[in-house]
């Protein structure tokens, strides 16, 4: 759900070949390892197949691309590891230039970030529909969404919520009016440009929080310092990410309902949905297992418990029954 709409095209090129060069999150002896039969078949027309995953950088991303790797794998091709880039554009431009076949992407993303909408859809299938559908004309296919919804938020700790009695993004706003000082933010760079993240926020809610009290930090560090409350009471999470509850964090209600759905679906080059059809039929009974439920805990393991994305995703796919 992260996109910077500053970078020009050249620059974004530029980081998205160096990335592809330079990250990865699978290594050599993990890729080799064997996948065995579960409900994924092989696929004969995918033996050998060399089809390059990518990702952005921040964990659920790693996660979802590796277990991209991995249903490809039990579906008898040879994938390869493109993930780890840094930014929502840098990888929707490796994706659109050729650079890599597929990866994960979230619906409100593309629909006000790549596609340039200004109002989201509320249903989340008709948002995905229309993302779909509009996106076709860019050549990448969309196949079957998530159920789960990694939707950017507004979050406070327990001592800022029982100090100012906020509950809402309207409550926040509030008092970002009322008592700058007390409505002091912690945000990643992303959420700090972006259409749909505090720009749009302050629009849609009526509120200018002062530069002094905006403080743009790493995303990694967004969550352990509202936590710890010395910096910022409130800040950007995402809603799916393990670290909101590991932080003992509280989402804010989003009472006018400005963020859109973020449903991750696989999106892929369409001359490589056209090539591997059969493919649709891999990804589509695991995005319906990926409920919020399911990927909050999933996301959990890896950026709280500390585990390596592809185990998590491996141990996954075994327990639901995709691989052995």
């Amino acid at each position: 759900m992260r996109i910077s709409q500053r970078t020009t095209a050249a620059v974004v090129a530029l980081v998205a070949a160096a990335a592809l060069a330079a990250g990865c999150t699978i290594g050599k002896d993990q890729t080799a390892a064997q996948v065995g039969a579960g409900s994924i078949k092989k696929i004969d027309a995918l033996a050998g197949a060399q089809i390059r995953v990518s990702s952005k950088e921040f964990d659920e991303q790693l996660l979802l691309g590796q277990i991209a790797l991995v249903a490809l794998q039990a579906a008898g091709a040879s994938p390869q590891d493109k993930t780890n880039i840094t930014g929502s554009s840098n990888v929707r431009q490796a994706l659109t230039s050729g650079a890599v076949d597929l990866y994960w992407e979230y619906t409100g993303t593309a629909w006000i970030g790549y596609l340039k909408q200004t109002r989201p859809i509320a249903d989340a299938q008709a948002q995905y529909d229309a993302v779909k559908q509009a996106d076709a004309a860019n050549g990448v296919t969309w196949w079957a969404r998530s159920p789960a919804n990694d939707t950017y938020a507004l979050a406070g700790n327990p001592a800022a919520l029982a100090r100012t009695g906020v509950k809402t993004i309207s409550d926040y706003a509030a008092l970002a009016k009322r008592d700058p000082a007390a409505a002091s933010t912690c945000i990643g760079p992303e959420f700090k440009s972006r259409d749909d993240g505090f720009p749009g926020l302050e629009k849609t809610y009526g509120f200018t929080l002062p530069e002094p009290q905006v403080h743009v930090l790493n995303d990694a560090v967004v969550y352990p310092s509202i936590g710890k409350g010395d910096t910022c009471g409130f800040g950007s999470v995402a809603s799916t990410d393990g670290r909101v509850a590991g932080q003992h964090l509280t989402v804010l209600e989003d009472d006018k309902h400005f963020f859109p759905t973020y449903n991750p679906a696989i999106t892929i080059a369409a001359g490589l949905a056209q090539k591997y059809p059969q493919l649709e039929q891999v990804f589509t009974p695991i995005a319906a297992k990926l409920d919020t439920a399911t990927l909050t805990n999933l996301n959990k393991k890896v950026s709280v418990d500390g585990q390596k994305p592809e185990l998590v995703a491996r141990d996954w796919l075994k327990s639901a029954g995709f691989i052995s």
